[in-house]
């Protein structure tokens, strides 16, 4: 600081200099002329200070300090005497060559002036009249207020940046807060909650040169509410002519707590159309009538190594599966109206998933999940148990009967698994399946170790017939490399994993990230061998590669398949290379899937793009091109949608290579019972499979919680669901409410300060923490409250003012309300306090550094008849380590 002033005394003392004493002939850089200037843009001050100089043709300033000040992708290389980049915008490149004379704007080129550049002993001092002109901004020097002012016509990137972080500091820390220790939404279930339906009907005509004419009417309508203290789900599909041909029924219970029957400590308990468990050697997971119970977390997978995704796929919706960003699979909407993505591969360490789901009135859903493979993945001391039984592709309620022969019937699964250290889990599993009429049962366990930077597991499965297969494998990370190992040995073995007559598989898989210039390229190296008992052994060699550049997501793979037979010649290999695209082209995003075949045959197997943009703010354009093979048929499509607030439609009409013609028409909608009390409303978005919130706002004028009829109702306020803003404004009662919640995920709803135009007036708690349930709306209610401010100074015991030390504001509840940062004499101020009492203490992480005691002994009331606390000055006192080193 002291050092900042001297500068600054000295360049008002060079500003009152006459010009005389710079009409040297031969200018040197001096002290006298030395400038320390603060950059300044608006009211913002950037950087740590431009240093510079004051010569007979102005001032010039270093040019490593604007750099860095203003962002500036630039490379100064003094060696070469040359520097090169650009400012602001790609388009506006700069290139300095002292050694040719000359300066590049853009296209431009000319010569170099001698007085613009000067070399000085901290670097390149450039004079600011021809530094305004090369980067585009104007450079003003205030001498006597020691700054350097910058004028531009449009907004620079910097003051942009400087926004949004303005704009994150006002918005309360929610994202340090712990939601178990914070309000919770108290919604009882109840005897009967009216439901929710989210609705999809489809009318297509369709001339087909292969199959003929037909008309199609289809529909499919999917409920979600409670009944006896359960939540109920209920899904009706029907075939091509309008007759319901699937029906499936659930009822469940779901605490992502684990607070469900009794000592049981159940997270989740079904009867109906329920899923079964999936296990690496025995099990597939199978959808039949039955029940189950568990006491796992919910987002937890069956396998270490692999998961599946289930979820919901109305007719003309598409999803995309995405791994750390990776796009890995693209899905079509199926018969069943789901999508799954099946044994999808799990890295070591922190697996971020994220299911895309695109509809077709333009609507995009995402879904994430984080999945953990390491130490914390295994749970010490706990234990988890799963038990269920169905009749394997069975519904509840069976209108028409598609089940596949060879795999249905009863089947039961029950097991358990125990942490048994930091590093050590095990577990054992039943089961009973029926196999081509045929009934199997099975033993099946695992030892799991985490060792070093990897997690290993070694499993077995018995047979009841004598059979048995072993399997082990290896999840690891060395450096930025992933590694899995699998292996696995079965005799006289048949289950739904492994199929009869299969002796084993072997195979290695690699993830490595690459960096390409800017660019992170993922690639994905695998092989596999299976062999088989007097049959024809395969081997499998993958490769792929992604890449995410300026939007575009681009996920390339070659596949190579070799089968070995035991007499004979081999059959040829089989090579095939496919290519999965999203990428967003102006107002256009595309995305595209094509496979290829590259062996004998070689040529184009399938390809599919699509097209989307907006026609407003409410309709998209579709269209999508396509190409078959096997039909030897190309087709092209159009479609138009809008979105209405209370219903979807889309037309679509599409044309095929060889005559082939469609049209067909979408409407969809949901609707349920109204939060607000007026009865039935109804949605173009989907109520039933995402939860929803009924909120209000409310100006707590008396502070004690709790609403009084003279208590006015707040409009026109933000609220934000997690850190995700809510679109709809609360209206003249107070209320909002928010649609597509993600069910069974708690989320803290809570009012966004930095939307609240009166700073006296802030949100009376950080919010309230709900678990949304499929199909019904939770109420909550969230106060206002009048709001004060709190400043003091803090200093040592020894007097001397602490800089830069983060002070935090506790409520009574222990969460930390506020955050703020002492300035350079030691004061701090934090503003817009709710009414209330409140505890101050220094932020552990900045204690430890000033090696100071965190807790400062306060205890603050901030109310109506002291809204402004002034604290004066407090005496932090040194750690107990930093006394003892004194007392030595």
């Amino acid at each position: 600081m002291f050092k900042r002033l001297a500068a600054w005394g000295a360049a008002i003392c060079a500003a009152l200099l006459t010009p005389s004493a710079y009409a040297q002939a031969a200018w040197a850089p001096n002290d006298d002329d030395a400038l320390l200037l603060d950059l300044r843009l608006g009211r913002l001050s950037l950087g740590d200070g431009v240093r510079g100089y004051r010569t007979p043709e102005g001032v010039c300033v270093d040019l490593a300090d604007v750099i860095l000040a203003l962002d500036l992708p630039m490379r100064l290389d003094k060696p070469a005497r040359r520097a090169s980049g650009w400012a602001f915008d790609e388009r506006n490149q700069i290139t300095v060559d002292r050694a040719q004379n000359s300066v590049q704007i853009g296209a431009n080129v000319e010569k170099l002036d001698e007085a613009a550049i000067r070399d000085v002993p901290d670097g390149w001092c450039i004079a600011v009249k021809p530094l305004s002109r090369w980067i585009g901004v104007e450079f003003i020097p205030d001498l006597g207020n020691a700054l350097l002012l910058v004028k531009s016509t449009a907004r620079l990137p910097v003051e942009l940046a400087a926004e949004r972080r303005a704009r994150a500091a006002a918005i309360p820390p929610q994202r340090g807060f712990d939601l178990k220790a914070m309000p919770k939404a108290d919604a009882p279930f109840r005897l009967w909650r009216t439901p929710s339906v989210d609705v999809v009907a489809t009318l297509a005509a369709i001339e087909d040169k292969r199959t003929g004419s037909r008309f199609d009417a289809t529909y499919e309508l999917y409920v979600a509410g409670e009944v006896g203290k359960a939540s109920f789900d209920a899904r009706l599909a029907s075939d091509q002519n309008g007759v319901p041909a699937n029906l499936r029924l659930r009822a469940y219970r779901t605490d992502p707590d684990g607070g469900l029957l009794g000592a049981l400590g159940a997270t989740h308990f079904a009867l109906g159309d329920v899923a079964g468990l999936s296990t690496p050697l025995v099990a597939q997971s199978a959808v039949g009538r039955g029940a189950v119970v568990t006491n796992r977390p919910i987002d937890r997978p069956d396998s270490f190594d692999r998961t599946d995704f289930h979820g919901e796929l109305p007719m003309g919706w598409d999803a995309e599966l995405y791994r750390n960003g990776q796009l890995l699979a693209f899905a079509n909407d199926r018969a069943d109206g789901r999508y799954a993505f099946l044994s999808v591969p799990l890295l070591y360490g922190q697996n971020r998933f994220e299911v895309v789901l695109y509809g077709p009135q333009g609507q995009v859903r995402r879904e994430e999940r984080l999945v953990a493979v390491g130490v914390d993945s295994i749970p010490p001391r706990e234990t988890w148990y799963w038990a269920g039984i169905n009749e394997a592709n069975t519904d509840l309620i069976m209108l028409k009967d598609y089940r596949d022969p060879r795999n249905r019937g009863w089947r039961g699964s029950v097991g358990l698994e125990r942490g048994i250290d930091t590093y050590t889990s095990t577990g054992a599993q039943l089961h009973s399946l029926v196999l081509e009429d045929v009934r199997h049962n099975y033993a099946e366990a695992f030892v799991r170790r985490a060792i070093g930077p990897a997690l290993v597991e070694v499993s077995g499965a018995y047979e009841d017939t004598g059979g048995y297969a072993l399997r082990a494998q290896m999840l690891g990370q060395f450096g930025r490399s992933y590694l899995t190992v699998e292996s696995v040995l079965a005799h006289d073995y048949r289950s739904d994993r492994i199929e009869p007559g299969v002796t084993g598989w072997h195979g290695i898989a690699l993830d490595h990230s690459l960096n390409v210039g800017r660019t992170i390229l993922p690639v994905h190296l695998e092989a596999r061998y299976e062999t088989r008992a007097r049959s024809i052994d395969t081997l499998e060699l993958a490769a792929r590669a992604s890449a995410n550049v300026s939007g575009l997501v681009l996920t390339g793979q070659l596949d190579y398949r070799a089968d070995m037979v035991p007499t004979g010649p081999d059959p040829p290999a089989r090579i095939e290379a496919s290519l999965l695209a999203n990428a967003r082209l102006g107002r256009v995003r595309l995305r595209g899937e094509t496979r290829f075949r590259l062996s004998r045959g070689a040529g184009l197997e399938t390809a599919t793009v699509v097209g989307e943009w907006a026609a407003g703010e409410r309709a998209d354009w579709r269209a999508e091109l396509g190409y078959d093979r096997s039909y030897d048929r190309a087709r092209l499509g159009f479609g138009y949608s809008r979105r209405f607030d209370r219903f979807a439609v889309t037309a679509s009409v599409e044309g095929a290579s060889d005559g082939s013609v469609a049209a067909g028409f979408n409407l969809a909608f949901a609707f349920g019972p109204d939060p607000r009390g007026r009865g039935i409303r109804m949605s173009a978005t989907k109520l039933a499979s995402h939860g929803q919130v009924f909120a209000r706002v409310w100006r707590d004028s008396n502070n004690d919680g709790v609403r009084q009829r003279s208590e006015p109702l707040e409009r026109e306020v933000q609220l934000a669901a997690g850190q995700i803003a809510v679109e709809r404004l609360t209206d003249s009662q107070g209320s909002t409410v928010i649609d597509g919640l993600v069910p069974f995920r708690p989320v803290l709803i809570g009012i966004d300060a930095a939307s609240l135009p009166d700073p006296l007036v802030q949100p009376a708690s950080p919010g309230v923490v709900v678990t949304p349930r499929p199909g019904i709306a939770i109420a909550i209610e969230l106060p206002l409250s009048s709001a004060g401010e709190i400043h003091g100074t803090l200093v040592r015991g020894g007097g001397g003012a602490i800089e830069g030390v983060d002070l935090e504001l506790v409520d009574d509840e222990g969460r930390v309300l506020r955050v703020t940062r002492t300035e350079f004499d030691g004061y701090f101020l934090f503003e817009g306090v709710p009414y209330g009492r409140y505890a101050i203490r220094i932020a552990q992480i900045s204690a430890d550094a000033a090696r100071l005691r965190a807790a400062l002994g306060l205890s603050v009331v901030v109310g109506e008849a002291r809204p402004s606390v002034a604290l004066g000055t407090i005496a932090a006192e040194a750690s107990a380590s930093r006394s003892a080193e004194a007392l030595r």
